[in-house]
Parts: structure tokens; sequence; C-alpha cells
């Protein structure tokens, strides 16, 4: 505190600090509340007041970018046009064209599965479709939410190049969406695969890119133990630069999203004083949430963001 005196008259003037905004981020809409990646779950995250929408990517075999996680059908979110669930998973969504999977239902999880003792919470629905992202484009605008930002995650991996486009084509068509709605100030483009987020800033440089990172059995795209150089990371190794943020900074990302067990204070301040913005996913509990609030992160991706 400053102590100013004025004659006998001592005031205490607390200094002016600068006001810290977290970006919300509602995890494929609200997949705590409702099914994932759908028009209504996006609807939910809207209603809970978040800044922005972090949805996946992936593209049809007649080139229509759709939302949705993974690059087959999930069998443990997907009922078939006799209302049962797939068995194993489905084909893969590059193989089939928009209408075909049309004819799929992602309103409910599958009952006994891990899935469903983790989000026990979620609300079942019947008649839900895979939405196209230009789907959610028009709700949003037809809804008025004017401020609200979309962070979309390109679902592409090295690993298997024939379920996708290439990485040149995946951004090509996305940009394009992007464009089309004019909402190139209102995007982040973000991945595990590096690949797309390069192409991204030479294509449109002005389109913030979000570096995703994960050191998980599941996935792993840094491979900073495996002893062999990571084909996730367009290049950039962390046997050159000896940590994230230095690899990403490199790259020439804006945004780090780390999975939030594997941050702390010091990895935070070093992104940022290199210029990065911050980004924890995903953190569903309040105490998480004020772990990483604590550490200083510019945002939260969370199933919950109620």
């Amino acid at each position: 505190f400053q102590i100013v005196l004025f004659g006998s008259l001592c005031l205490l003037n607390p200094p002016v600090m600068a006001e810290k905004t977290i970006d919300l981020q509602g995890h494929r809409g609200a997949r705590g509340l409702l099914a994932e990646n759908t028009l209504s779950s996006f609807a939910a995250a809207l209603q809970s007041g978040v800044t922005t929408l972090e949805l996946d990517v992936v593209v049809t075999q007649d080139n229509v970018l759709v939302i949705h996680h993974d690059p087959a059908l999930n069998p443990d979110i997907t009922r078939d046009v006799r209302g049962k669930f797939l068995s194993i998973k489905g084909p893969d969504i590059r193989q089939m064209t928009y209408q075909q999977l049309q004819s799929y239902d992602v309103g409910k999880i599958k009952p006994w599965t891990q899935y469903a003792r983790i989000f026990s919470s979620q609300k079942p629905q019947d008649g839900i479709r895979i939405p196209r992202l230009k789907d959610l484009f028009e709700m949003v605008k037809m809804g008025g939410h004017q401020q609200v930002k979309f962070a979309i995650e390109t679902k592409i991996t090295p690993q298997r190049p024939d379920q996708t486009p290439d990485p040149e084509k995946f951004v090509a068509l996305l940009l394009q969406e992007i464009q089309s709605y004019g909402l190139q100030d209102r995007v982040q483009i973000l991945s595990f695969d590096w690949r797309t987020l390069q192409i991204v800033q030479k294509m449109a440089p002005k389109v913030p890119t979000v570096y995703i990172t994960a050191q998980l059995a599941v996935l792993d795209n840094l491979a900073i133990n495996s002893g062999r150089p990571s084909e996730w990371t367009a290049g950039f190794q962390y046997a050159q630069y000896g940590s994230v943020p230095k690899m990403i900074k490199a790259a020439g990302g804006t945004h780090w999203s780390s999975f939030w067990r594997e941050l702390d204070a010091q990895k935070v301040r070093e992104a940022q004083e290199l210029g990065l913005k911050v980004i924890a996913w995903t953190v569903n509990d309040r105490q998480t949430m004020g772990q990483m609030l604590d550490l200083g992160v510019d945002g939260l991706v969370t199933d919950r963001p109620d």
C-alpha cells in the first residue's frame, strides 16, 4: 500500500492493479452436461458464460468439416439407425459422406463404460447428429453471441495419414470456412500435430496458433523420454530447445495448451516471459481450477464451464 499524508489526515491508497482476464473454454461444448461436440452442448456452454467454445474438426469424404473428436466413430457414444450402440470402433469419417454420417445418433453414452462412469452427470438425448462446423457458426451468429470465440482443433495424426486430408488441404478447408463467416478475429487453431499449425501461420499469420502438448500413455506428442525425435512437432525437438515453451516460441506459436498435471509455476512463468499465453486442459473440479489460477494460467479448458 502507498501511505499518503495530508497534514494530520492519513490515507491508504491501494496500488492500481491490472485486471487479469481468464479465457474460459467449454471443452467440446459442455461435455459434462450434454453430449460432446453437439449443438446442444455448445448451447449449454454459451449459457454458462464461456468466452470460447473449444471443439474438434474432421473432414468427410466429400470434404465437409464436421465437429467430432475422433477420426473414426466412437462406439461409446454412437448409435446406428436401429438405435443400437456400435459394438466396435466405427468407420473412418473420412470414408463417409456428410449425408451418410447423419444416420448416426451421438446424443447418449453407452452404459457401463468408463466414459459413462466419468460423465455420469451428462444428460442423455435422442436424435442428436454430428454437426457441421458451419452449423455451429450459424447457431452462434443467430444467437447474437458476437463476442464468443472458437478454439478449433484439427484432428489429424502423422501416424494415420489415410484418416484425414493432408495437412495443407485440411488447413485450406478450415480457413476457407472461417473466412466465409468473417471469423478470422475470433478463432484460435490448435493441434497436437504441429504441422497444421505451421501451415496456418503461413496462410493466415494473424490467426493465433495453440500448440497442444501431452505426455500420457495414450498420447505423448513430445516424446521427451523416448530417445527418438517426435513426429508430431513439425521438426521442433525438445532435445534442441530444452523446454516446451522454447519449442513453441521457436515454432512461432502464440499459445501453449498443456495437460494440467504437467504445468507448474516455473513453466507458466517461463512461457509467459516468452510472450506465450498458457492454457490448462482439461480441468473439471473447483479445487484444480483454483490451483491452475494460482499458477497464473491465462485460460482453462473444462467439461464443466458451469
